[in-house]
C-alpha cells in the first residue's frame, strides 16, 4: 500500500488528517481499547459481515478474536484450536466484544478451510504452521490474516506469496505498525526527507526472559498433539514446549529474530525503501542460562542492503531498554536522525537537539512492547480494519504477504548465517544466497509425510 492509498484508507475509517496529526487521540473514547465498543462496531458501514473464523487462540489469537468481533463488517464465525480450553477462552472473549453470535467450535482447521460459509481464516499458530496454513487457505479460497513471521523457512515464505497471487487472495501479515496513522505520517516525513538522506536504521528488542528445560510426559488430554505438529515431523511429547517455548527449538519456531525482531526490520525496510539484502552478518549465542534453548538469546543481526544498513540487537535475557524503549527503530541521515517506538516518532538535528515529536494520545500509557496477546490493541484494531477494507476493495493490504515476505526472509536469512557462524552473500534482486551449499541446505526444511506444502 502506498502513502495515499494509505492515507486514503484512514480518511474512509474517519482518522484522516486528524488522526495523522493528531495522533490516534480522536479514536480514545476509550483510554485503554483506543475506540469504544460502539465505534469499533460501526467501522468501515457495510451490507454484510465478513464471516472470518480464527485458528490458534491460546493466547494473542484469543486477544484478535476480540478484535475482529469488534468490528461491524465482520463476524467471528469459529474458533479453532487444537487445545479445547482455548476454545472456550477464546468464545468468551468474542461475547465480550460484544458479538451476540456464538462463534462454531473447531479442534481440527482442515474442517475450517472446508467450511463454505468462512471467508477469511486469521492464524495465530506457532511457527511452522504459518505458511503452510496460509497456502491451504489460499487454495480454499479463503483470505488469510497470518501472524508474523509469515513463515519457518524462506522456501515456503516463497509459496506462500505465490499462493497468495495464484488464488487472488487478501493475505496480510501482522505487522500492525504499517496500519499506524502516526508513524505513518513520521515515515512520510522520512520519505520527504526530513533528516536528508537515510543510510542506516538502528533496531532492537529486550526482555528478561526465563530459562527453559523440556521433560518427557503425556500428552494432556485436553491437547491434540498430532495436529500441533502438523507439517513438522514427527517428534515425543515433552512437557514445557506447548504453547510458548517452542520458540525456542528450531523444529517448531524462529527464534527472537523472528519473535520480534521481525517487526522492527519492518519498519525500518518501510522507512528505507529496501527490498532484500545483498549480505547478511549474525553473531550471538545462547549465553544468559544453561538451559535446553537452541534459539540464541543475544543476537547482532546486521543486513547490508545496497543503499543503506539495518542493525538488529536483540537482548532476550536482560531487559535494560534502549534509549528508553523495550523495543524500537532510530533512522540515521545525513542531517540528522528519527527515533519511533510503538507510539510515535521523534525527529533530531546531528547534534542531537529535539526538533519535533508526535504521540498517538490513545497509545499513551497503553503500550506493552513485550505483551504476547497485544501490545496495543488500538494498532491491532486498524490492522484488522484495513484488512477487512482489502477484502471488501479487492487491494492489497497495509502488510501484504510479499512486503512480509521479504521483511521475514531477511530474518530467515540471519538465523541460516549464525547457525553456520559465517557471513552470507545474497542476491539483492530475489534475496537467494549465493554461492554456499550449506546454507542453501537451510533454506527449506523436510516435511511430514502428507503434510509438505503445494501451490
Amino acid at each position: 500500500m502506498n502513502s495515499n492509498s494509505r492515507r486514503a484508507f484512514l480518511k474512509k475509517l474517519g482518522v484522516g488528517t486528524a488522526a495523522l496529526s493528531l495522533g490516534n487521540n480522536i479514536l480514545a473514547s476509550n483510554p485503554v481499547m483506543g475506540f469504544s465498543a460502539k465505534s469499533y462496531r460501526n467501522i468501515i458501514g457495510a451490507n454484510e459481515r465478513i464471516h472470518v473464523a480464527t485458528i490458534g487462540v491460546n493466547s494473542r489469537g484469543s486477544s484478535m478474536s476480540g478484535t475482529f468481533a469488534r468490528h461491524k463488517n465482520a463476524e467471528v464465525s469459529c474458533v479453532c484450536d487444537v487445545d479445547e480450553r482455548a476454545i472456550r477462552k477464546a468464545i468468551r472473549r468474542v461475547a465480550e466484544a460484544g458479538q451476540t453470535v456464538v462463534p462454531k467450535a473447531e479442534k481440527d482447521l482442515r474442517r475450517v478451510l472446508e467450511d463454505k460459509h468462512i471467508d477469511a481464516i486469521y492464524t495465530a499458530t506457532p511457527d511452522h504452521w504459518h505458511a503452510p496454513l496460509t497456502i491451504m487457505g489460499c487454495q480454499a479460497g479463503k483470505h488469510v490474516y497470518v501472524e508474523k513471521p509469515m513463515a519457518h523457512n524462506p522456501a515456503e515464505g516463497e509459496m506462500a506469496v505465490a499462493a497468495a497471487r495464484k488464488y487472488n487472495r487478501v493475505v496480510q501479515m501482522g505487522a500492525q505498525r504499517r496500519s499506524a496513522p502516526v508513524l505513518t505520517k513520521g515515515i512520510q516525513h522520512l520519505h520527504d526527507g526530513a533528516i536528508g538522506k537515510v543510510y542506516m536504521a538502528k533496531t532492537w528488542y529486550t526482555n528478561t526472559r526465563k530459562a527453559t528445560f523440556l521433560k518427557p510426559g503425556r500428552v494432556p488430554s485436553w491437547l491434540d498433539y498430532e495436529l500441533w505438529q502438523g507439517p513438522a515431523p514427527r517428534m515425543p511429547y515433552q512437557k514445557g514446549l506447548i504453547h510458548y517455548d517452542w520458540h525456542w527449538f528450531w523444529h517448531w519456531g524462529t527464534g527472537e529474530a523472528l519473535n520480534n525482531g521481525t517487526h522492527e526490520v519492518d519498519v525500518a525496510r518501510w522507512g528505507l525503501g529496501v527490498e532484500f539484502p545483498s549480505r547478511i552478518s549474525s553473531i550471538g549465542g545462547r549465553y544468559h542460562f544453561n538451559d535446553d534453548w537452541e534459539t540464541p538469546d543475544t543476537q547482532v543481526v546486521t543486513l547490508e542492503y545496497p543503499q543503506a544498513v539495518i542493525v538488529w540487537e536483540s537482548r532476550s535475557c536482560n531487559g535494560r531498554k534502549v534509549e528508553g524503549l523495550d523495543r524500537g527503530v532510530i533512522f540515521y541521515g545525513e542531517n540528522g536522525s528519527l527515533e519511533t517506538g510503538w507510539d510515535g516518532y521523534k525527529i533530531y538535528d546531528l547534534r542531537g537537539k529535539l526538533t519535533k515529536e508526535e504521540r498517538s494520545e490513545a497509545e499513551k500509557g497503553a503500550l506493552e512492547g513485550r505483551n504476547t496477546a497485544s501490545p496495543s490493541l488500538s494498532m491491532d484494531n486498524m490492522h484488522v480494519a484495513d484488512f477487512l477494507d482489502a477484502i471488501r476493495n479487492d487491494r492489497h493490504p497495509n502488510c501484504d504477504i510479499e512486503l512480509g515476505y521479504k521483511s521475514t526472509v531477511a530474518m530467515l536469512l540471519s538465523n541460516i548465517a549464525w547457525r553456520l557462524k559465517r557471513d552470507l552473500r545474497i542476491n539483492p534482486e530475489n534475496g537467494h544466497i549465493i554461492g554456499d551449499a550449506a546454507a542453501q541446505e537451510l533454506w527449506s526444511r523436510t516435511y511430514e509425510p502428507g503434510w509438505e506444502p503445494k501451490i
